[in-house]
């Protein structure tokens, strides 16, 4: 049995909503005096909220643990308590061993010092010694891809310049604890693959990894391990695979129609306020939906102003939280006052088996966002009719039934086959 080298138990972080941070600067409050001289002697009402709440861990040496959750469930609080940046309101945590962290762009560089210095500057922090740091320095830079920029300011780098920097230097001066925020989304998609490459390879090296992603494909390859956290609460631990099923499960459910029968409280603004918007499988008698269904989407929403240029945007998302398609019903002439409605069809033979939502987005002249609204409806694709011994799931994001032309180009002659596979 591997040693426990994250342990934590009641481990709680409180926050106030609604407080004014305190400050000794005279300039502050002079500030707050002339902005609003009516509330400055009012004190604003606080509301406490647990960002954590009584979180019980263990992680084990050379263990990946994957945290999932929504946002503000509590994930890069924990990772930062964790790291002793934030101290915890109730309980404790032990943390054994050298560590790394990565929880936003740039964490811990200086952006006046090149990306040279920082990468030392990392490496001291980290207790490395400067011989050591040298010797990892040519395959930081490598990695990173940044040969001809290694010497500049890091003020004047690209978000994605910072971060790929910043991660092979966690990477590769041996941490022996790597704690990774959501802040791969930032590189590209060759880049992220990079990344959980080099991750993978430095569990097999013996060295623990706590990995917070909304990218559940790279949990599932990536991670031995997976916390669910909620609200700041712990929903389930256990094996990655299963853990993740559980809560793509618990948010994804069938809900077809969404529909605002007030106008007053339906989403929106004086512009536009959505109506509903509804999924209807066509030719399905029992309503099932399954690969081979067309689907027709409605989306109806009050327009307000008149000669309004609108189109509808969809963004159809799959459990594993990928957009799979994202569409729009285009430019149309400018429309009067009263309720309109955009349709689209997604043909059959198009979409796998797996769980959809569908956020919608209302544009104005084709450029300017007016409303958007996520999650509204969320529907299920099963399998249809089985063709042939295959029981599993067909692997893709899509499914379509593409047109294949089979033909015989030439027509080999048996002698001359039996003789070249003899020699």
């Amino acid at each position: 049995m591997s040693s426990v080298v994250i342990r934590s138990d009641g481990l709680g972080k409180r926050y106030h909503r609604g407080a004014v941070q305190d400050s000794s600067l005279l300039r502050d409050h002079l500030g707050r005096l002339l902005k609003s001289p009516l509330s400055f002697f009012r004190r604003p009402k606080e509301e406490a909220f647990w960002a954590l709440k009584d979180i019980a861990l263990e992680v084990h040496e050379g263990e990946v643990l994957g945290l999932i959750g929504r946002n503000g469930a509590g994930k890069t609080t924990l990772l930062k308590v964790l790291s002793r940046i934030t101290r915890p309101t109730t309980g404790w945590a032990e943390i054994r061993g050298r560590m790394g962290s990565l929880l936003e762009v740039g964490t811990g560089f200086h952006p006046e010092l090149t990306g040279r210095e920082n990468s030392y500057l990392s490496g001291a922090i980290l207790g490395m010694a400067k011989a050591e740091i040298a010797r990892k320095f040519d395959e930081i830079v490598a990695f990173a891809e940044l040969e001809k920029f290694i010497d500049t300011p890091v003020k004047h780098y690209s978000s994605g310049m910072y971060v790929r920097l910043a991660f092979a230097v966690a990477a590769h001066l041996e941490p022996e604890l790597l704690f990774v925020d959501e802040v791969l989304a930032v590189g590209d998609a060759a880049f992220q693959k990079k990344c959980l490459g080099k991750m993978g390879e430095v569990s097999r090296q013996g060295r623990t990894i706590v990995f917070v992603s909304h990218n559940m494909t790279a949990l599932r390859k990536l991670c031995t391990r997976a916390m669910w956290l909620d609200v700041g609460k712990v929903m389930r631990v256990g094996e990655a695979g299963e853990v993740i099923d559980c809560y793509l499960q618990k948010n994804t459910n069938d809900n077809r129609e969404s529909i605002w029968e007030d106008e007053l409280t339906a989403p929106g603004d004086d512009r536009v306020r959505l109506r509903s918007v509804r999924v209807v499988p066509q030719g399905s008698s029992d309503g099932i939906i399954t690969v081979h269904t067309p689907l027709r989407i409605e989306f109806t929403y009050w327009n307000y102003v008149p000669g309004a240029v609108l189109n509808v945007s969809m963004i159809l998302n799959n459990m594993e939280e990928v957009c799979v398609l994202n569409s729009g019903s285009g430019l149309a002439p400018p429309f009067p006052k009263g309720l309109i409605r955009h349709t689209v069809t997604i043909p059959g033979d198009f979409l796998n088996v797996g769980s959809y939502y569908i956020n919608t987005m209302i544009v104005k002249d084709a450029s300017v966002g007016i409303l958007l609204q996520n999650n509204v409806i969320a529907f299920e694709v099963v399998e249809g009719e089985v063709v042939g011994s295959w029981y599993g799931r067909v692997p893709g994001a899509v499914r379509p039934k593409l047109k294949w032309e089979t033909e015989l180009i030439e027509r080999s002659n048996p002698i001359t086959s039996i003789a070249t596979e003899r020699s």
